[in-house]
Order: structure tokens, then C-alpha cells, then sequence
């Protein structure tokens, strides 16, 4: 990977990025929402939810690239105005995709975090336009691609200039057909070996099975992420997008309670019995 200039692992020092009161790279850090901005007391509801489970940031779709034309495209300018108010009754940071290198400006005055998805992960022209924005970039794997193709294009984004870039592995395409991605875990510590930046993990896009999103989640931990993004509808059955993989309050609740089980078992000297834990990296 002789062209990663500046995405490259060259020391121990880990890339750190601070957003509200929490700080990517070193804080476990869970993003979580719906996938859609459907109304002001849907996205309201979501995010009181997830606030109250412990969740540190509000994930939410004003822009969704979608594969038939005909489905849910988001509420635009309208769906960023209503994830603000959001932020505003909460305190959560917000999460958002963007689309358009024409639209990066005014989307970042509204998102505490830019999110590329799989299928804009080699839009060259939109990478260098968030390389030239003030705000981190949450930059998603594309689904038919390899680590090496994914971090060259975060050296896009860290090349203009923006060095906070967060990536996350969403599952990619398979031959197996009854997950709707398969999400590859090998990339969590691959990426910590190739690269200093931060790397986060959607179990939800990757499985798309809701049965499957808690065992995910729970190994991602284990594999040693830096974070999750889950999809979390007040009610999924009337959800607009994504109706099948979002789960319910209460069900984020109870997977939270089981992270910060784990995590604190994992973590050194952080079980619940007060003995010492074991880190996450570190080996039986």
C-alpha cells in the first residue's frame, strides 16, 4: 500500500476525534437512529430512545440513495433542519450522509459528522469535497471493495486536508444470499494493523436480519471497534426505509446492557466483580 501517504500506520499513535464530549479512537462510541428522517416526532421519539440507552450519537438519513427511484428519497433540506432540533432537545452530535460534493458546505452546517456510503465510497469528487470540510468524515466501505481500495480513499479525503476520518465496515457482497451483506470482522483489526484511523461497525446494514444485529454488535466489540452504528426505529413497522433491520427501543436498550457487559469484562480492571479484566487487544 506504498500510495497511503498519510492513511498509513507508522507509529503507535492513533488518530483521536473529537466530537461534543465524546472522542473517536479513544471512546467506545455508539451512533444510533433511524435510517430515514421521516417527521419531526418520528426522529424526536428515536432520538430521546437511543439518548436514554446510552447512545452518543443521533444517526439519520436526510439524503437516502436508494435503489429504485420510485422509494423514499429523504426530506432534504427539511430532515437536516428537524435532526438539528434534535441535537438541540437531546445534546446528541449528529450523523448524516451526504450525496452531492454540491451540497458538503450546507449539509456541514447542520451535521457534526459527514457520512459517505458504499455506494459513493470512490466518488472521488465528493472525497475531496469533505476533505475540504471542517467536519469529520465517517467514510463507509464500499461494498465491493478491498481494504486497500477503502483506504486509498480515505488518503483522498486526508489529502485535502481533513484529517478526521472514521471508517466503517457495512458488510460487503457475497455469494451468500441469506444476510443481506456479509459483514467482514477481519477488516476491524486488519485496519487497526494498516492504518491509524478509527474504525467503527454497521451490523445492521451488513446482516440486515434483526436476529443477527446483537450477535454482530456483540463481536464487533470483541474484535476490537471503536464503535457501532445501529439503525433504531420508535416503530419499524411503519418505518419508510429499512423496515426489516431497525430495531425497536426496548430492543437497543436490552443490546446496550449487553455491550457494556462485555465491554466491561474486556476492558483491564473494569468487571463488574471489581477482579481485572482482560483488554481488548490482549491475548488469554
Amino acid at each position: 500500500m506504498k500510495n497511503l501517504k498519510l492513511a498509513a500506520r507508522t507509529t503507535d499513535a492513533r488518530t483521536l476525534i473529537p466530537v461534543g464530549d465524546i472522542t473517536l479512537g479513544r471512546d467506545f462510541v455508539v451512533m444510533a437512529g433511524p435510517c430515514s428522517v421521516e417527521s419531526e416526532a418520528q426522529t424526536l421519539a428515536a432520538a430521546r430512545a437511543v439518548k436514554a440507552a446510552g447512545a452518543d450519537l443521533l444517526r439519520g438519513g436526510a439524503f437516502k440513495p436508494r435503489t429504485s427511484p420510485y422509494a423514499f428519497q429523504g426530506l432534504g433540506l427539511e430532515g437536516l433542519k428537524i435532526l438539528a432540533r434534535a441535537r438541540e432537545a437531546t445534546g446528541l452530535p449528529i450523523v448524516t450522509e451526504v450525496l452531492d460534493p454540491r451540497d458538503v458546505s450546507w449539509v456541514a452546517e447542520f451535521a457534526d459528522i459527514l457520512q459517505i456510503g458504499t455506494r459513493n465510497m470512490q466518488n472521488f469528487a465528493l472525497l475531496k469535497e469533505v476533505g475540504k470540510a471542517s467536519r469529520p468524515v465517517l467514510l463507509k466501505r464500499g461494498m465491493y471493495s478491498t481494504l486497500e481500495e477503502w483506504l486509498n480513499c480515505a488518503e483522498y479525503i486526508l489529502s485535502e486536508g481533513n484529517p478526521n476520518v472514521i471508517l466503517c465496515e457495512r458488510g460487503i457482497r457475497t455469494f451468500e444470499t441469506y444476510t443481506r451483506n456479509t459483514l467482514d470482522l477481519s477488516a476491524v483489526p486488519a485496519i487497526k494493523e494498516l492504518t491509524h484511523l478509527p474504525i467503527v461497525v454497521d451490523p445492521t446494514h451488513s446482516t440486515g436480519r434483526l436476529s443477527l444485529i446483537g450477535p454482530m454488535s456483540l463481536a464487533a466489540v470483541a474484535a476490537g471497534a471503536d464503535g457501532l452504528l445501529i439503525e433504531v426505529h420508535p416503530n419499524p413497522a411503519e418505518a419508510l426505509c429499512d423496515a426489516d433491520q431497525a430495531l425497536t427501543p426496548e430492543m437497543f436498550r436490552d443490546l446496550m446492557a449487553r455491550l457494556r457487559s462485555l465491554r466491561a469484562y474486556l476492558e483491564p480492571s473494569t468487571r463488574p466483580d471489581g477482579s481485572p479484566g482482560r483488554g481488548i487487544e490482549e491475548t488469554p
